[in-house]
């Protein structure tokens, strides 16, 4: 007769392997923008593994995370609700499924000391990332908010962390950058390089939100609201535990939890009220706006169906 203890030990080693090959693979592409940090919180602590995922977060460019999807390295990643726009637009297939954040600050464009206003910037040289992405397209906002267009400055690529870098660093070739938290924090420190000229209190352009391919979505609808919960129950997380919170989602872009805090006093995580009043209507409004001003700049050459970019039945939406 097999020895009772070892019977047992043999049948929780089985259920436990039937558990971790019962969870959902999926590979997600982000960048290390805070407001993307709850995803990261609600793999870290389990929240995901939980929920029957396994989740691996992959930190992509966001100029690269369209390849990856298209690639399909990952099945599902965070960006801005233009981008979604872009890629739709070019053949690759994706769709939103929850809100993450809205900017309050967050994103902004740092400038030369002795550049006082948007418009000053005819002739000269700006930093931001490659055409398509966030960066990219809030400068184009700003500049058609103050009568320019990306015609009239010499547009250097560089992602947001370079381009504050370079302000740190004192680069004479560059006169103004666009980025974003956490470096945008590092040029505040530094007043004596560069000032902040305007940021998304000013111009409320960027918005964050999370999507997956058609295929994933159809494939997996269970893991789907199992991404969607995960991200709420972070928030619920950061609310419950913030000191815990803030050093887990620091720990990933290698700040210490009371920097990362204060570079999160810049955006707003959207929790499910939000989300639901969010894509209510203030999500096609601003895709249409979006859509206009990509299409002027040559980013896209048709419109993509808009009212086909989200699929709000996991956020509760009705």
């Amino acid at each position: 007769m097999p020895n009772k203890k070892l019977l047992l030990a043999l049948m929780a080693g089985a259920c436990c392997m039937l558990a971790q090959a019962q969870e959902t693979k999926v590979a997600v592409g982000i960048s290390g923008w805070t407001g993307f940090a709850p995803l990261t919180l609600a793999k870290e602590a389990g929240i995901y593994k939980k929920l029957g995922l396994d989740v691996s977060i992959k930190k992509i460019p966001q100029k690269d995370r369209h390849l990856a999807i298209a690639s399909g390295d990952v099945q599902c990643a965070a960006t801005t609700v233009e981008t979604w726009v872009v890629w739709n637009a070019n053949g690759v297939a994706t769709t939103q499924i929850f809100q993450l954040d809205k900017s309050y600050g967050a994103d902004g464009m740092v400038v030369k000391p002795g550049i006082a206003r948007i418009a000053d910037l005819k002739g000269k040289t700006v930093a931001a990332s490659a055409p398509g992405t966030a960066p990219y397209f809030t400068l184009a906002w700003m500049l058609k908010q103050n009568g320019l267009s990306v015609k009239d400055v010499k547009v250097v690529n560089l992602e947001p962390q370079a381009a504050a870098n370079a302000f740190i660093a004192g680069n004479a070739d560059i006169d103004a950058g666009m980025t974003y938290e956490p470096y945008l924090s590092g040029v505040r420190a530094k007043p004596e390089a560069g000032k902040i000229i305007a940021t998304t209190l000013d111009y409320p352009v960027v918005m964050d939100t999370f999507g997956c391919t058609p295929k994933f979505l159809a494939e997996h609808p269970k893991a789907a609201q199992a991404l969607a919960d995960g991200y709420f129950e972070a928030l619920a997380l950061i609310k419950a535990e913030p000191k815990k919170s803030f050093e887990i989602m620091g720990a990933d872009v290698k700040q210490a939890g009371e920097a990362f805090e204060k570079s999160a006093a810049y955006l707003r995580w959207q929790d499910k009220a939000a989300n639901q009043k969010f894509f209510a209507e203030e999500h096609l409004r601003f895709s249409k706006e979006a859509a206009v001003l990509l299409m002027e700049l040559g980013i896209i050459k048709a419109m993509p169906d808009l009212a086909r970019l989200a699929d709000t039945r996991f956020i509760g939406a009705k």
